[in-house]
């Protein structure tokens, strides 16, 4: 594969692109500001790069950006409030070892949500996305009239929205999202309206400034979901549902993720792990929720299609509140399910971390920043199982998941190593992580 290696390895590189937002082709000029685009339509921003987003950056329909491990993209600190958005397609390539960041400037990180840049919002033609070992924190700044995604109507269709860390909505498209940290965003991590997709073994901690989902999707997805682990999301760690174009039912299936202190923010109906409505099929297997604001909730007056399988799953609840807040309740819409394993009382069968010790104060009704609201994360934290853990046990194997053998197939991986992601191997323990 051709691909022009645009600038200098760790020279920092001012990219401006964005252009008029017509998608009619006026764009590429500013796209190649700093750089250049193949005849191939390949663009790369290589190992280690430093590039800083003075303006919005589009990656045009029928075009490819690849940003190689190591590069870190910094959204300046400007009006613009620059946005990444992908009407062709997208390969970020970090390894563990040297990940891909998109972050703020330094300035702007004393606000845990600064709304410095938008993120990375896929337009309906989109067809692969690879976000694979990567950073992607301070986001969710809110549209304006020179806003990319604006301007090609994507995500939302007024001024004044939030976006989220990541966006996607090409039911005939395909997406991966492994080994990657969400920090910090003000709105949703990811939001996904079409596509079919994997998302695993990710981090997802802290975001939604008044209301936002760690993992919400909408129609015409068929997704699988599992090992990741979410932290402090202010409304819920999934929110499923299947309201939008629905040419496609979407299938929900997620297993074996850890959800701890979520909820928080958001003192009214909604609020906690996982929120389900508008015929949603959701099968949810071995996911560990930990004091979060309620149990599995669904909304009684748009509810989820009658094929769910929502057990069995681990509740944890530190406190009185919470142990009342998670038992079923048909005029609040919690469930669960005698397949479940729930605390009875305060700190009863406590999944037992191998780091981690809830704070005294934690309130799982408090709203905004005050006091119980919960600490902010700590990455010496280790949410392991230790030995003895009842959560090591009681967990299923045997339910069917999307791509577990064929995997989604990726072309513009094909000579870059590998091109296929397979959605991996359910355990029979409860949460992303097991036994040390």
């Amino acid at each position: 594969m051709a691909a022009a290696v645009l600038f200098t390895s760790c020279e920092p590189q001012t990219i401006t692109g964005g252009g008029d937002g017509s998608g009619n082709g006026n764009n590429n000029g500013g796209n190649n500001n700093g750089g250049g685009t193949t005849a191939d339509g390949i663009t790369v921003w290589p190992k280690d790069t430093t590039v800083i987003l003075t303006d919005h950056y589009l990656v045009p329909e029928g075009e490819s950006l690849y940003v190689e491990e190591g590069a870190t993209v910094i959204a300046s600190n400007s009006e613009v409030k620059p946005e990444i958005v992908v009407l062709g397609n997208l390969y970020v390539l970090g390894t563990e070892a040297n990940p891909v960041t998109f972050t703020v400037e330094e300035s702007s990180k004393s606000d845990r949500f600064s709304r410095n840049w938008g993120g990375i919002i896929c337009g309906y033609n989109s067809e692969e996305v690879v976000l694979q070992n990567a950073i992607i924190e301070y986001g969710g700044a809110q549209t304006q009239e020179s806003s990319l995604s604006f301007q090609h109507q994507l995500f939302k269709t007024e001024t004044g929205e939030g976006v989220p860390g990541f966006h996607f909505c090409n039911p005939d498209g395909q997406f991966v999202i492994t080994g990657c940290t969400f920090r910090n965003m003000a709105e949703d991590c990811i939001y996904i309206t079409g596509g079919k997709s994997i998302v695993m073994n990710n981090r997802f901690i802290c975001n939604g400034y008044d209301g936002g989902e760690a993992i919400n999707y909408k129609s015409d997805c068929l997704v699988d979901v599992a090992f990741n682990f979410i932290y402090d999301a202010n409304t819920n760690g999934f929110k499923l549902s299947n309201e939008g174009f629905a040419y496609v039912q979407t299938v929900f299936n997620g297993y074996n993720n850890t959800m701890v202190n979520c909820g928080w923010r958001r003192p009214g109906v909604k609020g906690g792990c996982i929120w389900l409505e508008a015929a949603i099929i959701a099968n949810l297997y071995n996911n560990l929720v930990y004091d979060c604001r309620w149990g599995l909730k669904y909304d009684i007056e748009d509810d989820h299609d009658e094929s769910c399988v929502l057990t069995p799953n681990y509740y944890f609840a530190s406190t009185q509140t919470g142990v009342d807040q998670m038992q079923a309740d048909a005029e609040e819409g919690i469930l669960n399910s005698a397949d479940d394993i729930m605390s009875a009382t305060p700190g009863d069968m406590n999944p037992l971390f191998v780091n981690f010790t809830q704070q005294d104060d934690i309130n799982i009704n408090v709203g905004g920043n005050a006091a119980g609201a919960p600490v902010e994360f700590n990455d010496s934290w280790d949410f392991h199982l230790s030995a003895g853990s009842p959560a090591l046990t009681g967990g299923v194997t045997g339910f069917t998941r999307h791509f577990a053998t064929e995997g989604l197939v990726f072309e513009g991986l094909q000579d870059r190593g590998n091109d296929t992601f397979t959605s991996p191997d359910p355990q029979p323990f409860f949460g992303a992580f097991g036994q040390n």
